[in-house]
């Protein structure tokens, strides 16, 4: 149960470019089934990583998506969480209680990269170093071979409108990526750029220098 790539290896930021289309096994209220990113084609999509199940900070932050998904719904927004664990582990972690440090009452798509094929292009495994035997045919690496805690933001048509990666003692702050999806939305919509610290209902702006001007003066 592994996922396989259709796009290449990405070494830059993709933003501004099409996400790398990808088929995997999920899990998903109970079952496993085979998902690809063309699914959702027409939402945006949260795609989040995480080091791994069955650690100390990825279930509080797999947690606080689970109780803002109302909030994602709304904005037509799927979320999907991934990490190179199996669909196995990711069952268990799923039916494994809070109290116990487990994800039991997740309801979004568990993404199993096992082969890592796609956090490899995506370039977000902690690896420091890789070094190839020539004797042995063996690739060995340095570092934990996990990702990062790297988040996609991808629009309507596929086009990855944001990417951020904390390094992995730093947990993500939820409700930034629904600040975001608003300010994406308000600039699609309005065609007005959106400042610092942006969020829905204040002023946004213009483009051009009197945008500047008129924002500044109030």
């Amino acid at each position: 149960m592994s996922s396989d790539l259709e796009n290449g290896i990405i070494d830059e930021a993709i933003i501004g470019q099409a996400a790398p289309d990808f088929k995997a096994t999920a899990v998903m209220n109970g079952q496993f089934k085979d998902v690809s990113l063309s699914d959702y084609k027409g939402k945006y999509v949260v795609l989040f990583f995480y080091p791994l199940d069955f650690t100390f900070v990825c279930p509080t932050e797999l947690h606080a998506f689970q109780q803002s998904l109302a909030e994602f719904e709304k904005r037509n927004t799927i979320v999907i969480g991934a990490s190179c664990d199996t669909a196995e582990v990711h069952f268990a972690w799923l039916n494994t209680p809070k109290d116990q440090g487990g994800i039991e009452g997740v309801t979004y798509s568990l993404l199993a990269d096992s082969n890592r094929n796609l956090s490899s292009t995506l370039g977000i495994l902690d690896i420091t170093n890789e070094e190839f035997n020539e004797e042995t045919g063996v690739i060995t690496v340095e570092g934990d071979n996990v990702t990062y805690r790297a988040t996609y933001l991808i629009d309507e048509e596929g086009i990855v409108v944001h990417e951020g990666v904390n390094f992995m003692p730093i947990g993500r702050n939820v409700n930034e990526f629904l600040r975001i999806i608003d300010a994406y939305t308000h600039v699609q919509e309005k065609g007005e750029v959106c400042p610092a610290n942006w969020e829905e209902g204040k002023e946004a702006m213009n483009a051009n220098r009197a945008g500047v001007l008129e924002y500044f003066a109030n």
